[in-house]
């Protein structure tokens, strides 16, 4: 499996290829999850543009670490390091949650690194303080039941109501659940992803790239709201909402999230 060693951690990467017009597309994952959640969008458009994806660390198949909070400040100089690396800049950049916490810090404090921006269920203000508690009392049971006990709720939180009452995908629903339930350490990721400090508006006022805001009409987690704040926010933003999709758009409706994307890196 390739791996590539910066800031002192194994980061687990895959590589597609240069694709046919020289261009790179980065993906950075969300909480819970690893490549996998970009893998329709990598499978579509890994004809036309190299495509690279990687875990962050703590996450995934990439390496443990020893803190108790793995930061976003971290996690995003861990990406910079990891495309200073493989010297593949300046990128499209896509990010979902997590992933676009680490986006939008590399947009704007790196801007080398960044061809445009993609920005997918993500939000540049703090952890909601009515989210907090309910999130650290899941983390504790987690941490002391294991994640079989907590997989419905984190289900709840992580996929849009479709998906979840379609008895059709219930299988689909089962593998993300597994997925998202797969490492017993990834609750320091989560202490991170609480703790994270805002981005200010001053600095989504540096980001330059092109930048593309989406958003599932059915995310619990990050909601509607979030990303119009970015998109009004971020200079020439363009905001599309997806239908039938919750805070993992990119696996519920994978078709559409593609095709957004798609249109917006040929505009």
């Amino acid at each position: 499996m390739p791996h590539v060693d910066v800031n002192g951690t194994s980061l687990y990467y895959e590589d597609s290829g240069p694709g046919s017009t020289g261009e790179t597309i980065v993906f950075s994952h969300g909480l819970l999850w690893s490549t996998e959640l970009f893998a329709p969008q990598v499978a579509a458009l890994r004809e036309r543009y190299r495509c690279i994806a990687w875990d962050h660390r703590g996450q995934g198949k990439s390496a443990s670490d020893h803190r108790h909070t793995i930061g976003i400040e971290l996690v995003w100089q861990d990406a910079c390091a990891l495309l200073d690396k493989l010297a593949v800049g300046p990128v499209h950049f896509v990010g979902l949650s997590m992933g676009g916490f680490v986006a939008m810090r590399a947009a704007a404090r790196r801007p080398d690194l960044v061809r445009s921006l993609i920005l997918i269920e993500t939000s540049a203000k703090p952890e909601p303080l009515e989210n907090v508690p309910r999130y650290r009392l899941l983390l504790k049971i987690y941490r002391t039941l294991g994640p079989r006990v907590t997989a419905k709720k984190v289900a709840q939180i992580m996929l849009g109501k479709s998906i979840l009452s379609d008895p059709q995908r219930k299988a689909e629903v089962a593998r993300y659940t597994a997925l998202m339930s797969a490492r017993r350490d990834v609750w320091k990721a989560v202490n991170g992803v609480i703790d994270r400090a805002p981005i200010g508006d001053d600095e989504l006022g540096r980001i330059t790239a092109r930048t593309l805001v989406m958003v599932g009409d059915e995310d619990v987690a990050t909601r509607r709201d979030k990303a119009e704040h970015l998109a009004a926010t971020i200079r020439g933003a363009q905001l599309v909402v997806i239908p039938r999709a919750g805070h993992s758009s990119t696996v519920e409706e994978p078709a559409a999230v593609t095709s957004a994307i798609a249109r917006f890196l040929t505009q």
